[in-house]
């Protein structure tokens, strides 16, 4: 019988055989003349996490935002090997990409347990994300539904709170939230936007390694944005640097860490000694 450990070997050899998770491919965008990204290319490698970093305006969110199809632009775009440059935001998450956001962004009349059900609407039949809302007599895919989400919601500590209004939530249980809602679609790919904001190092270490964890038993990729190098030098396999919308670098973490033009710009003498990029 196969073992635990030899199942992830096997897992993680698979992945480096096949198409990476993301492809970006000369992407562009700009704003009233100003270049936000300018040809960025990158190829995100299947399975566990990598991260972008970069200073405030270096294009990290604008690059979520091409990403999960809230901007159109420029170059290409694509998952697991499928082009999505045409394809709209909805249609994006459908094909198997969630996020989150800088603030998250929750429904306030509904309760943590309801905010988290609407991560499976586009994977069920019209009308059934509904349906799962409703306590009472349910359909066994809607029951099946209601029961993942609330084994999501153990490991982020939101059981206690399931039927608390979010609007009541402190920030890092909004974001927790988020996180469940997001994990709930079973997405190929998870664009993570500042995911250790307002968390401490302990909670963020914490909530990463859950992911991470979750991310291996599903085949799942996840891409996050991060002020704080120290944490994505400890999590991530592949690191790009953004710089005023240009790729600075990429490559593993040593690589990334070593290149003299992220040295100058972010690591160098004039760095925070906490690892926070300006």
């Amino acid at each position: 019988m196969m073992t635990l450990d030899s199942d992830a070997t096997v897992r993680t050899h698979e992945m480096t055989t096949l198409a990476p998770a993301l492809t970006i491919s000369d992407v562009g965008i700009g704003f009233r003349g100003v270049r936000a990204l300018d040809d960025v290319s990158f190829d995100i490698p299947r399975g566990g996490t990598s991260a972008v970093i970069g200073p405030n305006g270096a294009g990290k969110t604008t690059l979520f935002n091409c990403i999960s199809g809230i901007y159109r632009h420029e170059g290409e775009i694509a998952l697991a090997g499928r082009p999505m440059r045409d394809m709209p935001a909805q249609a994006r998450a459908v094909a198997g990409i969630a996020r989150t956001f800088q603030t998250p962004t929750l429904l306030p009349d509904l309760n943590v347990f309801e905010n988290v059900l609407l991560g499976a609407h586009g994977g069920m039949r019209a009308g059934m994300w509904a349906a799962a809302l409703r306590i009472g007599r349910a359909s066994r895919e809607e029951r099946a539904v209601r029961l993942d989400a609330w084994e999501l919601m153990g490991p982020l500590g939101l059981q206690p709170l399931a039927l608390a209004p979010v609007s009541s939530l402190a920030h890092a249980d909004r974001r927790r939230v988020e996180i469940a809602r997001a994990l709930l679609s079973r997405p190929q790919l998870l664009l993570l936007d500042e995911p250790a904001a307002g968390l401490s190092a302990d909670e963020a270490d914490e909530l990463l390694g859950f992911i991470a964890e979750f991310g291996a038993h599903s085949d799942m990729t996840s891409l996050l944005v991060e002020h704080d190098v120290g944490l994505v030098m400890r999590v991530a396999r592949f690191v790009a640097v953004l710089d005023a919308g240009r790729l600075l670098a990429s490559g593993d973490p040593a690589t990334v860490s070593a290149d003299p033009l992220v040295i100058a710009a972010y690591l160098g003498a004039d760095a925070p000694a906490d690892g926070e990029l300006p």
